[in-house]
């Protein structure tokens, strides 16, 4: 039988940690000093130039469910936007993205299915959001949504692609999302979109991105904190702690005075 002075102490059961920046989460921790009073920011980000753009009026769409829930909106407009790395990030359109990410706490993206995944002109935006602008993450811990167009029947091609892009920019990403079959069917002349279960279900996703966002937009530096950049950020002040802990468990002799 194991009792409890017969476990080994968590230094020694955990040798490889340094338990000096090892996290122990509970509940208290994520209780919420300050809850935001502001709406929740939400970018909408869509992938096509064309006139009469499917995604550009689905993600229009969600704008509008998203205002009515109660958020601050912002949609970009990648018109203008050059390629990557075609011209420098002081380009007017890339410091609007960037902008536009660091301001937002939450984000929708949508694209069209072309040639089994995204749009070039939708992975052009992402590409130019970097993982980190100097101590700044312009889009780490933001909650997302997925959305697709689809010329044809129903495909995920592209949803899926975007959720890859999303865990690589370190966001959360909610577990439902929209993919709509024929778009070319689901919008009026005006480009509003007609009732349908393909409505029901963005309703749904924007809905449950709200919630999600709520939820975790005070919460986001915590639930992003990781261990193994505690340790590489602080080596100097465990090295120092280490050294004060040492200095307690042996006190100067009479020969080192």
């Amino acid at each position: 039988m194991t009792t409890a002075s017969s476990l080994p102490s968590p230094e020694a059961d955990l040798p490889n940690i340094s338990h000096a920046h090892l996290d122990l989460p509970d509940l208290d921790k994520l209780a919420v000093a300050n809850v935001s009073a502001h709406p929740p920011r939400i970018l909408l980000l869509y992938g096509s130039l064309r006139e009469r753009s499917f995604s550009r009026l689905l993600t229009l769409e969600a704008e509008r469910l998203l205002r009515h829930f109660g958020a601050e909106t912002r949609v970009f407009d990648p018109h203008g936007l050059p390629m990557v790395d075609s011209v420098t990030p002081d380009h007017p359109k890339v410091q609007e993205l960037r902008a536009l990410s660091l301001w937002s706490e939450g984000q929708v993206w949508c694209s069209p299915e072309r040639h089994g995944t995204l749009t070039g002109i939708f992975k052009s935006q992402i590409d130019w959001l970097p993982l980190e602008m100097g101590s700044v993450r312009p889009t780490q811990g933001r909650t997302l949504a997925v959305m697709q167009v689809c010329g044809g029947s129903q495909s995920f091609n592209a949803v899926n692609a975007l959720r890859v892009l999303g865990r690589w920019m370190r966001m959360v990403t909610i577990p439902n999302q929209s993919s709509v079959a024929k778009a070319y069917e689901e919008f009026d002349a005006e480009g509003r979109m007609k009732p349908s279960p393909y409505y029901d279900r963005l309703t749904d996703v924007m809905e449950e991105l709200y919630k999600f966002t709520l939820l975790i937009r005070d919460r986001s530096d915590y639930l992003t904190s990781r261990y193994s950049e505690r340790k590489d950020a602080l080596p100097a002040a465990v090295a120092i702690l280490a050294a004060a802990a040492m200095q307690h468990e042996n006190p100067p002799t009479e020969n080192d005075a």
